[in-house]
């Protein structure tokens, strides 16, 4: 590593306020009504969130088949499709949901255009909790396009009545080249009034597009199973600079920063802070001397917890040691 290296911070980058709620939900689930607490998937896709909540007493799972009558149950910040609600409900837990407000914004668009007699085509990717989520909305009429390719073959019942609705965590460029693909084929599709992909994910993909260009490497934390980690990571790559996704420090390897005079630094919506200050820690010890945070958008957006969680008739709280 070379003497003057220096570390560059994305601004904005880890946790979003869809992230921060859910995780606050099971937080004081746990506080109200002791353990264990019962999720369904994990809660966000990090690794040290999913641990660090399992000691505090939670209970991850995928089936409700495990989960013990008058249990206390919450769904994951990426949403259920209808039937796991309708299950979770007929067998009597007590539930809070903890999916993300603006997946739950995409849900209800797709109840309302349904009833309208609409179909859709949805843009995402296949075994994603928040697509199967998205598409078990409905028990048929939604149809999955993962890339360009997808849109030739994708066969709706009509086209008369169309519309289109997009995982929140999609790589904002990718998903808009295969909306126009959508749109060539289908010229009267109807567009969602405000893009599905959701603010954090644009906020943290556009401070990539700034960072890349001034980084001699980008690294970002995150998940393998967190879709927009995986996205900011491409990002990078796709702007021409080397970037690695790592989920802890431990992963970072000494021979990426061989004659790299600066590193990117950015994490995933649902990776913790104290992550990010134990990479630059490691990145010190391997011979960083500075650290500066680029100049961005300073994300002010918070989401009220669900009632039965909140105290005294507060809206919400900021979340505590995670931060």
């Amino acid at each position: 590593m070379a003497d003057s290296q220096e570390i560059l911070l994305a601004e904005p980058r880890g946790f979003c306020a869809g992230v921060d709620r859910a995780i606050e939900i099971v937080e004081r689930a746990l506080t109200k009504f002791g353990r264990p607490i019962y999720v369904r998937h994990e809660i966000v896709h990090n690794t040290y969130v999913v641990n660090d909540l399992k000691a505090k007493g939670a209970i991850f799972i995928e089936e409700l088949s495990d989960v013990p009558p008058g249990a206390t149950l919450v769904f994951s910040a990426h949403g259920v499709s209808k039937a796991i609600q309708e299950e979770a409900q007929r067998r009597g837990f007590h539930v809070f949901d903890a999916t993300c407000p603006l997946v739950t914004k995409v849900h209800v668009e797709v109840a309302k255009l349904h009833r309208e007699g609409f179909e859709f085509i949805m843009i995402g990717h296949k075994g994603h909790p928040e697509v199967e989520g998205t598409m078990g909305q409905l028990d048929s009429g939604i149809h999955l396009v993962e890339d360009v390719h997808d849109v030739a073959r994708v066969a709706p019942a009509q086209t008369q009545r169309l519309a289109v609705v997009t995982q929140t965590t999609l790589s904002v460029d990718d998903a808009a080249e295969i909306l126009s693909a959508v749109k060539a084929r289908f010229p009267s599709v109807r567009e969602p009034k405000q893009q599905d992909i959701c603010y954090a994910t644009q906020n943290r993909q556009d401070a990539v597009k700034l960072l890349s260009p001034q980084v001699d490497i980008v690294i970002v934390v995150g998940s393998p199973t967190s879709s927009n980690s995986n996205r900011l990571r491409e990002l990078a790559v796709k702007l021409g600079t080397p970037s690695h996704m790592v989920d802890s420090a431990d992963e970072l390897q000494p021979e990426w920063f061989e004659g790299k005079h600066r590193v990117g630094l950015t994490a995933g919506a649902s990776a913790p802070e104290i992550l990010v200050r134990q990479v630059i820690e490691r990145i010190k010890a391997l011979g960083a001397i500075s650290v500066r945070t680029m100049d961005g958008l300073t994300e002010t957006i918070k989401f009220p917890l669900p009632k039965g969680l909140r105290i005294d008739g507060e809206s919400a709280t900021p979340l505590g040691h995670l931060r």
